[in-house]
């Protein structure tokens, strides 16, 4: 099968290299930047494209793995061809490239990626949409030669999902990052917070995560808190502390 990425971020490299290591013809890797293709063609024997008007029409599937803001301008400018169309975005309709190809769909593996990061896709879940069951067909044999665990999922629920996701990932991160400014004031390394992060991450394999939650806000320790409000110099960090606090609390009953 030959495949084209049109894209070349964290999300594609990781699923160019998954599909090149399963003998996909990657031919070629488009980017707006002649670095970012090149990096990418170069791990999977592509050609790096720049220009959209030169992008293969004669591939069998095209991957579609951009920011949501620029994902059907983009596809606006992809020659015709008959090849199946399928992005890889969690808050974006199946639809949003029924205006451009017959055959369309949805490959949205829900994992974090980094570019220089090797991950295994084995136990990824992979949820799948398509404009029709030969194509969904399509996307589920390629699915299912990365994951165990491939599912179809609706574009409205595929949505609620990449919600999910970036509490639980995107926004628990960003609380490891300020975390890590108050470390930084007593010079006391990010890798101290390692076992308390593991241990926190295991529990809720073994129970919910209202069963796992515990600290001062579960019982509104005012005590502690207002401690640990005086301890924070930004207004923004004291603001999401108060807010977090008082959901915790909330949430706890």
């Amino acid at each position: 099968m030959k495949v084209v990425f049109i894209g070349a971020g964290n999300v594609a490299t990781n699923l160019a290299k998954a599909l090149f290591l399963k003998s996909f013809d990657i031919v070629q890797i488009y980017s707006r930047t002649t670095e970012a293709a090149t990096a990418l063609a170069k791990e999977v024997n592509a050609e790096p494209v720049t220009d959209l008007p030169l992008v293969s029409a004669d591939a069998d599937l095209y991957i579609f793995s951009l920011k949501d803001s620029v994902l059907e301008g983009v596809a606006s400018q992809i020659p015709s061809n008959s090849g199946l169309w399928v992005h890889t975005a969690g808050s974006i309709s199946l639809d949003v490239l029924s205006n451009y190809t017959s055959h369309y769909g949805v490959l949205y593996p829900f994992q974090t990626f980094s570019k220089n990061k090797t991950i295994d896709w084995t136990d990824i879940p992979i949820f799948i949409e398509a404009s029709d069951s030969h194509s969904l067909s399509i996307i589920r044999d390629i699915a299912q030669q990365l994951s165990d665990k491939v599912d179809t999922l609706v574009s409205d629920e595929r949505k609620l999902l990449h919600l999910a996701g970036v509490f639980a990932c995107n926004f628990v991160n960003h609380m490891y990052s300020i975390s890590k400014t108050f470390l930084d004031k007593i010079n006391l390394p990010f890798e101290v917070l390692l076992p308390l992060i593991n241990e926190t991450a295991k529990k809720v394999h073994t129970m919910s995560p209202q069963e796992a939650q515990t600290g001062p806000a579960l019982r509104y320790d005012e005590n502690v808190i207002e401690k640990h409000l005086h301890l924070i110099e930004d207004d923004k960090i004291k603001e999401i502390y108060k807010l977090l606090s008082e959901n915790i609390h909330r949430m706890s009953k």
